[in-house]
Parts: structure tokens; sequence; C-alpha cells
């Protein structure tokens, strides 16, 4: 399989990034900035390649997944995992900082679901030029938060993205089962990446409290659970909670 992560340089997209390469598959390394990091996860997977946008251009994003098309002939898995946050007060938000957010979150993953369907939409599976009946053309993944379900104080304009990016998941995945493109949620739950290591202190202190299991959530763990979720057939529409923060 061809297995493209958003913004998996670092964090939780790169843990997925190796995941999916220790299986075997091919793997596009997104990335915006960090094109060093995103050459040294390169180096770790055999078939695998970094490739520069900004995901709230769709066409950088299309020249992206044109780019892959060509080369290895489509993509079968998507992780929108590239996402942001700008912690803030509703009433200290502002304009550009919840912008930002949205663009990046929420818009990001709508751009690349948008330029992938194309190559899911031909499936790669046919026979005597009809289409094989019951095959799986495509995953789709949109890596959301508990935020998204509850709210977060302090965090107005990530939890409306990733609400928003739930959303986008349901509408999508109805729209898409008919094509044999599954699409799903995943919340992964607080890891201590980069994203969650600027956190305050206090923030992390209640994300512990709040865990049943008392722990952080593991990159690696969550990445696997991706790994097996687009290997599955008929799991569509579904938004997989692994925080293990009570709701």
């Amino acid at each position: 399989m061809v297995c493209l992560i958003t913004g998996s340089s670092r964090g939780l997209g790169k843990a997925v990034a190796l995941a999916f390469g220790k299986k075997g598959h091919r793997v596009v390394i997104h990335y915006k900035e960090r094109k060093e990091e995103a050459e040294e996860v390169v180096l770790q997977i055999r078939e695998s390649m970094a490739l520069k946008a900004d995901v709230g251009n769709f066409n950088e994003v299309k020249t992206l997944v044109d780019e892959v098309a060509a080369k290895w002939g489509g993509i079968d898995v998507l992780v929108n995992n590239a996402g942001i946050t700008k912690e803030a007060l509703l009433l200290k938000t502002s304009e550009r900082d919840f912008d930002e957010v949205m663009e990046t979150n929420l818009k990001g993953a709508f751009n690349f679901i948008r330029a992938v369907l194309p190559s899911m939409l031909t499936p790669h599976f046919e026979k005597k030029g009809e289409v094989l009946k019951g095959r799986i053309t495509g995953h789709i993944i949109n890596i959301s938060s508990i935020a998204g379900l509850k709210g977060k104080s302090g965090l107005s304009a990530y939890s409306a993205s990733k609400a928003a990016l739930i959303g986008l998941t349901m509408c999508a995945a109805r729209e898409l089962s008919v094509h044999n493109i599954m699409v799903n949620a995943v919340l992964p739950g607080y890891m201590m990446t980069d994203m969650g290591t600027a956190s305050t202190g206090a923030a992390k202190e209640k994300a512990l409290q709040e865990s049943v299991v008392k722990n952080y959530s593991d990159p690696n763990n969550v990445a696997e659970f991706i790994c097996y979720l687009s290997g599955t057939s008929g799991t569509t529409g579904q938004v997989f909670n692994l925080d293990s923060r009570m709701l």
C-alpha cells in the first residue's frame, strides 16, 4: 500500500509513518517546514519519500498528491495528522490565531481528502475493465481529539477544529462508502509529543489526573492501531476514542 501521513516529520505522524514502514508499505512523509527531520524519517523506511506542502493551500496539496501518483500510481491510505494549537482563553483568542488553527486542522484535512479522492475513486483492482466489487479502494483516517467531543478550556479554536473534523469524517464516510472508501476518526489522547510537551504544566497534570490508567497515551500504540484500522474492511464512520480520560 501507499500511505500518506500529513505532518509526519515528528510526533504522532512520525510514529505512524515508521509503523507503516515496518510493515513494508510505501510511505509519504509530509512536512511544511521541517525538511531535515522529514528526511531523517525517510532514512528509516525502505520505500519512502518526503514532500513539502502547506496543508491550507490546495494547489500545493494537489501538486504533492500528483507527484506521489506519478511515482507510485496512487494513494491507498491517507492519515490526516497535521495539526496545531493555540492556547488562550476565548476572549484572548485572536481572529488570526483562530483562523490559523482552523486552516491547518480542518481545511488541511479537507484539502488532502479532495486531492487523494481521484486516485481512490479509480480502483486499483480491475479485471477486464470491471471493478472487482467488495474490494476496499481506500482508507482515510482523521486524527481528532477528545477536545472535539467535550471542549477544552483555553483551547476554543483547537476544540472547534477537532469537532468539525469529526463532522467531516461522518459526512465523508456516508458519501464514500458506496465507493468502498472507509473514513474514520481516531482520538489519540494526551501524548508527550512536541505539541503535548508545549502545553502548560497545569494542563499536563490535569490530563494525568483524568486518565483512568494514570498515564499518557503512547504514540507508538496509537500508530499500531491506525495501521490495524487501515487493514480493515467494512469499518467506516466511526470515532475511535483511544483517550484514557473519562468523557
